[in-house]
């Protein structure tokens, strides 16, 4: 039997485009946009087609619609669609394609201003770190200071490179040297070059990369890339997770690209906050009844680089109500208070991973019986450090925990 089906039309084009205009577009990319019924593009790019292109323009409208409803609307119609550099490079494109079949698009992408940037300072793009920061809190930037890393970050405004100068020198990094790439690939381009605690240039270009050579004194604040963070890293009132612990409590917990944690009785948050440094897709929820320790970890999670940490005061389980399901879940705090187990326990789908650490007896009885009720594993855990005591030193125990760990099945 013979397959009839047609090919979806391609109604929509997507084009990338540059500081350079119409001198960056190839003959396709200029025939596609002067055909099209109607353009969309910010004004500035309708500027730069304005002597080409013959269909209505239509600006983005404020605020931007993500759901993209102006465009859906002409679904069928030769439209096009303007994009800075390339659309799905934190661009317009990956907006439209979760809304649009990639079967109904046609993409010519430009190079996008990372792109420029390292091929303007000669940078190999594979070996550098690439953020965007256009709209997103600079703090993002804190988990990528490593001395000898190189950066590349998108910025949102002319202010952005010196707030991130200042933010550099701040953590121990002002040794680093900075390079502000405005206006790529178009007649107005320049570069600038200082260190981070001189970068003291004005009217920069708001279309802008940031390039950061990192270098750092010896207090600098590095986060590691390993879990276990140490705890001076962390504001805490003696409510944490110690590092030891930590570093077993994640392993435990096991972090898979893109998941959701559950905190409970999150402390200082420590928990949370090194399972989002884990990649940048992670996602937790701290649930904390004290209004002191959620400003806490509030500030700690901006500190370490993951200010999208969502923070929930009040007490389990009544604080878990309407929550979005977790992939696992930390109980760190406040395990023992009725109901929290047994919500924690019931709330998982198939294959979400339950990690409980318990350091009274109430909390580690508790643990006991779900454990031969559910299987999973027990883990005690005992850490000792070096102490002064007189003029020599000794081992001081700190208290052992006791940790279950179980997958729903």
């Amino acid at each position: 039997m013979s397959n009839n089906k047609q090919p979806t039309p391609k109604w929509l084009t997507i084009v990338g485009i540059g500081e350079d205009g119409l001198a960056g577009l190839g003959d396709g990319a200029k025939r596609l946009m002067a055909e099209a019924e109607v353009i969309f593009g910010g004004k500035r790019h309708l500027a730069l087609v304005a002597s080409l292109a013959k269909g209505e323009p239509r600006a983005w409208p404020v605020p931007f619609d993500p759901d993209m409803r102006d465009v859906l609307a002409l679904s069928g119609r030769r439209v096009c669609v303007l994009a800075s550099g390339d659309p799905f490079f934190h661009g317009v494109g990956v907006t439209l394609a979760r809304k649009i079949a990639v079967e109904e698009m046609r993409v010519i992408p430009a190079p996008s201003a990372i792109s420029l940037a390292a091929a303007r300072l000669g940078w190999a793009l594979q070996d550098v770190e690439t953020i965007s920061l256009h709209g997103r809190p600079l703090d993002l930037i804190r988990p990528l200071l490593h001395p000898g890393a190189r950066i590349l970050a998108l910025t949102s405004d002319s202010d952005a490179p010196v707030a991130i100068a200042r933010l550099l020198t701040e953590v121990g990094f002002g040794a680093s040297r900075l390079t502000i790439l405005e206006a790529l690939g178009g007649p107005n381009e320049r570069l600038r070059s200082a260190r981070a605690d001189a970068f003291d240039f004005e009217k920069i270009n708001p279309l802008n990369v940031l390039a950061i050579e990192v270098d750092s004194i010896s207090k600098a604040r590095i986060l590691p890339l390993a879990s276990g963070l140490a705890d001076h890293l962390f504001e805490h009132d003696g409510q944490i997770t110690k590092r030891e612990i930590r570093a077993v409590t994640l392993s435990a917990l096991a972090p898979r690209r893109g998941e959701l944690l559950w905190d409970i009785g999150a402390g200082s948050g420590s928990i949370g906050i090194e399972w989002m440094l884990a990649h940048p897709s992670m996602r937790a929820i701290a649930i904390e009844t004290d209004p002191a320790r959620a400003a806490r970890i509030r500030r700690n999670a901006s500190a370490c680089g993951v200010p999208g940490l969502a923070v929930v005061e009040g007490s389990a389980p009544q604080a878990l109500t309407g929550l979005e399901t977790p992939d696992a879940i930390f109980i760190g705090g406040g395990g023992s208070d009725a109901g929290v187990l047994e919500t924690a326990i019931g709330v998982l789908l198939a294959g979400g991973r339950l990690v409980a650490n318990a350091v009274t007896l109430e909390m580690e009885s508790l643990l006991l019986s779900r454990h031969a009720a559910l299987g999973g594993d027990l883990t005690r855990i005992a850490i000792s450090r070096a102490s002064t005591v007189g003029s020599m030193q000794a081992w001081r125990p700190a208290m052992p925990i006791t940790q279950w760990s179980w997958v729903k099945p």
